[in-house]
């Protein structure tokens, strides 16, 4: 059994790693790079190994760092299947042709403004390649036991990332690997805790937050006092948010606000991103995987008015504070949330509010960071918005929370592999884990291939 690392080393994003079998190949995730362009540029190289030859895929959960190289995976030659828990299906069903459109979208708009040095500019897959390549998938409830390859067994647990997300369990009898993907927090608003794992002969563990741990702060509070001084500025809170996972966090945490009157009951909240709606309609639709109250989801059902369409959206940008807009991407990368940004961002009045991880070189690490302009469709935008960012609405485990969950295995991996977070991150994590567990760790470098004896 040998592992390859081919994304989310010494980055957040475009997590694939290959392992080879006597009985053949398999990916666990398949995602898209994201952020700087040295990353960008890594989708449109080849793998070090055929898309045809490889047996079979497993997605921990939905989010594009996570699968949204799938469908370039299938145009390629990947014929085999795509296993995963039915919410990953379902959340995947929305995320990969959405990602698909804006790749088009893209392409479109470079190609009109003659902004690229290719011509024409080519979208890295289209929606049709996304929408051909979900034919690919075979959901599989968690903790059913199932082999991918012959020899090779699998199960899936579930992980408390977001709804569908899991961790991998793999044993051929000789030896067996653990794979995390992200995870998710023991007290989340929202979600069901991550299950405990009785540990493997190998680990790969995502650190995405291995050097920090999030704020001891009611997450609700700081959000009502971002929304009341910005609401007495008769500002606009523009909330870049992920459509899967955080707008479903934050739409939890207003409404409740606004049921306990910290922040006015008439308060105008708006949700643009049709696919952040269909996203919440998976959340409530598994609601087993939520710890929100009967009472709770009705009002997260409720608690935004959807705009639907590229016309309602740009006339949202004409209308004037107060008011709340929720908006994918949440590192601002695309989407509806850049239109808002170039017309939110120069009026004092108005909050841009992060809620999640901004990952090195995107528009949203760049606002956190303090930059007074930032570039938008090829203008430079001032930045004289408040800047604010809510950490603990986090759906990542911080490093102490990951130590906690490392603490419940039964027995001791031989090796631990850290992967997914950024070169300080990931090694702050190698240090607390040699620390505290005594475990062996090994932080693996792009395209490195390792035996697991």
């Amino acid at each position: 059994m040998q592992l390859q690392f081919l994304g989310a080393t010494d980055t957040v994003t475009g997590s694939k790693t290959l392992l080879r079998h006597e009985a053949g190949s398999l990916l666990v995730d398949c995602g898209l790079f994201q952020g700087y362009k040295q990353l960008r540029l890594r989708n449109w190289e080849p793998l070090p190994v055929p898309p045809s030859a490889i047996d079979a895929v497993i997605l921990t959960h939905a989010h594009i760092d996570h699968s949204g190289y799938l469908p370039l995976l299938a145009r390629q030659g990947f014929r085999g299947k795509v296993f995963c828990t039915p919410g990953t299906l379902d959340l995947c069903r929305i995320l990969l042709p959405d990602c698909g459109h804006l790749l088009e979208e893209e392409a479109e708009y470079a190609n009109r403004s003659k902004s690229s040095r290719h011509s024409p500019a080519l979208p890295l897959y289209t929606r049709a390649d996304a929408e051909r390549c979900l034919r690919l998938f075979e959901p599989l409830a968690a903790g059913t036991v199932w082999n991918p390859l012959p020899g090779l067994r699998a199960r899936l647990a579930p992980s408390g990332h977001m709804v569908g997300s899991s961790f991998v369990h793999l044993d051929d009898g000789a030896r067996s690997v653990l794979f995390s993907g992200d995870i998710g927090r023991p007290h989340d608003l929202v979600l069901q805790p991550p299950a405990a794992m009785e540990g493997a002969d190998y680990l790969v563990v995502e650190s995405t937050y291995g050097d920090r741990s999030h704020p001891v702060t009611d997450p609700l509070q700081a959000l009502g006092e971002v929304i009341n001084r910005t609401v007495a500025r008769h500002g606009v809170v523009l909330i870049p948010a992920f459509a899967v996972g955080r707008a479903q966090s934050l739409l939890h945490c207003i409404q409740e606000l606004k049921r306990k009157g910290t922040v006015r009951h008439d308060l105008p909240v708006f949700l643009n991103s049709p696919m952040a709606a269909g996203a919440t309609a998976v959340y409530l639709r598994h609601s087993d995987q939520l710890r929100l109250t009967p009472a709770q989801r009705d009002a997260l059902r409720n608690a935004a008015q959807v705009i639907e369409t590229p016309e309602e959206s740009r006339l949202l940008n004409t209308r004037r504070g107060p008011m709340v807009i929720v908006a994918a991407s949440g590192m601002a990368t695309g989407g509806r949330v850049v239109h808002h940004l170039k017309a939110f961002a120069p009026d004092p009045r108005n909050t841009i509010l992060f809620s999640g991880y901004q990952a090195g070189g995107t528009r949203g690490a760049r606002i956190a960071g303090g930059a007074e302009t930032v570039r938008i469709f090829g203008e430079e935008i001032p930045v004289r918005a408040e800047v604010a960012s809510l950490e603990d609405l986090s759906a990542h485990a911080d490093a102490s929370e990951i130590v906690g969950w490392l603490r419940g295995f039964t027995r001791p991996p031989r090796r631990v592999f850290i992967n997914h977070g950024e070169p300080a991150a990931a090694d702050a994590l190698r240090l607390r884990i040699e620390r505290e567990l005594r475990w062996d760790c090994h932080l693996p470098y792009y395209l490195e291939q390792l035996t697991l004896e």
